[in-house]
């Protein structure tokens, strides 16, 4: 999970001239206050002031919050730096969302599924995800939020677990695997009844069972759910030879369920997340920033790039499956899963409707103020199709979730 990760996926984008195709831009620090809209204050201020020079003083906080050296979020120089510049992203990704100033906006270093309001988990500090969903409901009715990661978005279920704004569909790992939850009888709860959608899936899942089980959800979730926004979190940790992964998915099985979102034409945030094989989370996420531009034939050979060693032996982009790792997933109980993903979705009373607010202001930093140009992205993302429609503001509906 280091930052050098998003090194390498940024080098092998550059070098496959991706960038041109796209507006990029440097992400603002999330302040605290913007972190406070889900995490707790006293969380916020621990994950400020520690660092490895001040742990003893922090030892009560440190496992009140479960970080430190004998957690899975350990503490280390800029912690609190980078987390503002993940979580700054992914609310700039989801503003632009909001002001119809892009399709489609991706930020590598986000996707940190795991954290909670008031505490860290597997790696993860700050809930971006939650924060850029929250932004999105300010304008769109619904939101929709699905996690390929092999790992399990407990984070984001937990935080939505009772609201019927937001969908959770999430693919992964379930058994005696972190976080242990997921199972497919966690549906949510009072107005949110339903709104959860648990894919539980065991060792050695192929590209075809996968997405046999993957396209045919999505597809009853985008008619019964109508969502105005789609935030996808793609963790590379589901594909084959992760260090940490037990799944046995392609670069382009993973990639197909990126290229089917898109296919809705809905506006979407593409996010990180997990990934232990740092040469593979580069090509997973430097591939699927290709088939987000419908560049899907890209060559298979890795162009020379100033990590090109990591990809030694074969110099090449996409993997083959393990052979001699089994496919635990026995045919029948995929095929209950989805019917019974299915039915979860049918009983459903059609995609919830929404009392008509005006819109809360969107999210503006100081040097937007006098820009008036800035005033009219604003006054034409008012007319995009669900806007205005919602039942709270972001910070009440987390009151209620609460």
């Amino acid at each position: 999970m280091k930052p050098h990760r998003l090194k390498l996926a940024h080098h092998l984008i550059l070098s496959y001239g991706l960038f041109k195709e796209m507006s990029c831009f440097k992400p603002h620090p999330a302040s605290a206050g913007e972190m406070t809209q889900f995490h707790s204050e006293d969380y916020i201020g621990f994950l400020s002031k520690i660092g490895p020079d001040n742990l003893r003083q922090y030892g009560a906080s440190m496992q009140r919050f479960n970080a430190g050296d004998t957690t899975d979020c350990p503490v280390f120089d800029g912690l609190f730096e980078f987390t503002q510049l993940y979580t700054g992203a992914s609310l700039d990704g989801a503003v632009q969302l909001c002001q119809g100033q892009s399709d489609i906006a991706v930020n590598w270093s986000g996707g940190l599924h795991h954290a909670k309001k008031a505490e860290a988990s597997g790696f993860c500090y700050i809930n971006d995800i939650v924060l850029a969903i929250l932004e999105l409901l300010k304008v769109h009715a619904r939101v929709l939020y699905i996690d390929i990661d092999i790992h399990h978005g407990d984070g984001v279920e937990e935080a939505f677990y009772t609201t019927d704004r937001v969908m959770t569909f999430s693919l992964h790992k379930y058994g005696d695997f972190f976080p242990g939850t997921g199972h497919i009888s966690d549906v949510g709860a009072k107005d949110g009844t339903g709104f959860s959608v648990n894919a539980p899936l065991q060792n050695g899942i192929t590209d075809g069972d996968f997405l046999g089980l993957f396209k045919p959800v999505m597809d009853k979730i985008m008619e019964v759910f109508q969502p105005g926004a789609i935030v996808l979190q793609c963790g590379a940790d589901s594909l084959t030879g992760d260090r940490l992964g037990c799944f046995n998915l392609t670069l382009k099985g993973h990639a197909a369920c990126v290229k089917h979102v898109k296919s809705f034409g809905v506006p979407t945030l593409v996010l990180g997340g997990g990934g232990y094989t740092i040469r593979n989370v580069a090509r997973c996420w430097a591939y699927e920033t290709a088939v987000l531009l419908d560049h899907d034939d890209i060559e298979n050979e890795i162009p020379y790039n100033d990590y090109y060693e990591y990809y030694a032996p074969e110099y090449q982009l996409h993997l083959t499956p393990e052979p001699t790792m089994e496919n635990t997933n026995r045919k029948d109980v995929l095929e209950g899963v989805r019917i019974e993903l299915l039915q979860q979705l049918q009983d459903l009373q059609g995609a919830p409707s929404v009392a008509m607010h005006q819109v809360p202001p969107p999210f503006r930093r100081d040097e937007e103020e006098d820009d008036p140009e800035k005033d009219d992205q604003r006054e034409t993302a008012k007319t995009r199709s669900g806007d205005g429609t919602r039942k709270q503001h972001a910070s009440e509906l987390y009151d209620k979730v609460d």
